[in-house]
């Protein structure tokens, strides 16, 4: 089992931001994980997904670094951990600017990179965009073909709905090839039939519950029968909650790869305390 960090980037200050992956590499967390909006829209009605109140954590103001940028700077920082959106949102993007930008972490980081992507749940954030929010599924399983036909070695044309191009060259490639991993996240039964048409991994929240997790992965594997994959190359993530050893157990049992975890703090001093304590608890014993 493998244990990565959610929310990193909600950490923005410099030395804090260094201090937080410093410190997970050194304890053993195997990847750093981020969140995106590019903006909040103001007295937002869209609910938010994955709390019971509908809205998100923090205000609307609170900061949300941009998460390539804040892998690229950690990235210099540390030799080994893996630097991993966690989800950007990729509909919103064109396949252009996230090849050239998840190559070039890649490069820096020494193929440390690995881009989770989710189709959004923000309407206003889309509408403020000018991205049409019912197209945003179609848009991100079309962006992902399209990333990795940019990353393949030489150039080649591309012709989708959403998008279309002649022969381009997108440099540089991403030290990992074919391409840097793909990993689809969501909790709907949608995103786990994407994670096994696209996905090289896939990362359902599902809300703290094993039957529901239990019931995405068999989507997923339903899917995957469907067009004829194995689903077993599809590495699993989730961020239930860790508190105990059974609780990795029974994520083992159900084939989950990766397990990520919140902050324990955000506060340097009880940063370091609640991740030292982790490793200790649970890293250490698996």
């Amino acid at each position: 089992m493998k244990f990565g960090l959610m929310f990193s980037n909600v950490i923005g200050h410099p030395d804090a931001a260094v201090h937080l992956a410093q410190t997970a590499e050194s304890v053993g967390i195997e990847s750093l994980w981020t969140v995106e909006h590019v903006v909040v829209p103001v007295g937002y009605e869209s609910p938010y997904p994955y709390s019971p109140t509908g809205k998100m954590p923090g205000n609307e103001e609170a900061p949300i670094p941009d998460p390539l940028l804040w892998l690229a700077y950690v990235a210099a920082a540390t030799e080994q951990i893996k630097l991993a959106t966690g989800i950007l949102i990729l509909p919103q993007r064109h396949p252009f600017y996230v090849a050239k930008e998840v190559a070039t972490l890649d490069q820096l980081s020494k193929g440390r990179a690995i881009l989770g992507v989710g189709i959004g749940w923000l309407r206003e954030e889309f509408e403020g965009l000018g991205i049409p929010f019912e197209e945003r599924a179609e848009r991100t399983e079309e962006s992902c073909h399209a990333l990795r036909s940019l990353w393949r070695k030489g150039h080649e044309p591309f012709e989708g709905k959403h998008y279309r191009w002649a022969p381009m060259e997108s440099n540089p490639k991403p030290v990992q090839q074919p391409g840097v991993p793909i990993v689809v996240g969501g909790h709907v039964n949608g995103s786990a039939r994407r994670a096994a048409r696209v996905g090289d991994g896939y990362f359902p929240m599902a809300l703290g519950t094993d039957d529901r997790l239990g019931e995405l992965l068999q989507v997923m594997g339903d899917e995957c029968a469907r067009i004829g994959r194995d689903p077993s190359e599809i590495e699993v993530t989730t961020g239930v909650p860790v508190t105990d050893l059974d609780a990795v157990k029974r994520a083992q049992d159900l084939g989950v790869s990766r397990l990520v975890i919140a902050p324990p703090a955000f506060d340097p001093e009880g940063l370091r305390k609640g991740l030292e304590e982790f490793a200790d608890k649970v890293i250490a014993k698996v």
